[in-house]
């Protein structure tokens, strides 16, 4: 098992406010939110970023997308609209090599917040 903060996360040994949580994927708040609604959406499966995704993993990334959209619609934001940001790298601002999906949202609650 991976020793990266978002698997000790996932495993329970560093608290997370999680919204969503199965066998293959999690989503929790971010700590350091840049929306009023800012969630990582992340495979439970350790892969350390986009590039190493491979072919066995084709349904993991599909269902991820999948949960984005259902985690948006549960944390009413489906609607009004929101972004799925994936930073792949270093030099793309990833601070944590495990892959995530930032959906960020809530603007129009939220005016003054800017990405």
């Amino acid at each position: 098992m991976e020793e990266c903060i978002f698997c000790k996360i996932i495993r329970g040994e560093i608290p997370g406010k999680f919204v969503y949580r199965d066998t293959q994927v999690v989503a929790f708040h971010d700590i350091s939110p840049k929306a009023p609604v800012h969630v990582l959406v992340v495979p439970v499966k350790h892969i350390e970023s986009v590039r190493e995704i491979t072919p066995e993993d084709q349904e993991l990334m599909g269902l991820l997308m999948l949960k984005v959209k259902d985690i948006a619609k549960k944390l009413g934001i489906a609607l009004s609209g929101y972004k799925v940001v994936v930073n792949n790298g270093e030099s793309a601002g990833q601070l944590v090599f495990h892959l995530h999906l930032h959906l960020l949202g809530g603007w129009k609650k939220s005016p003054g917040w800017e990405v």
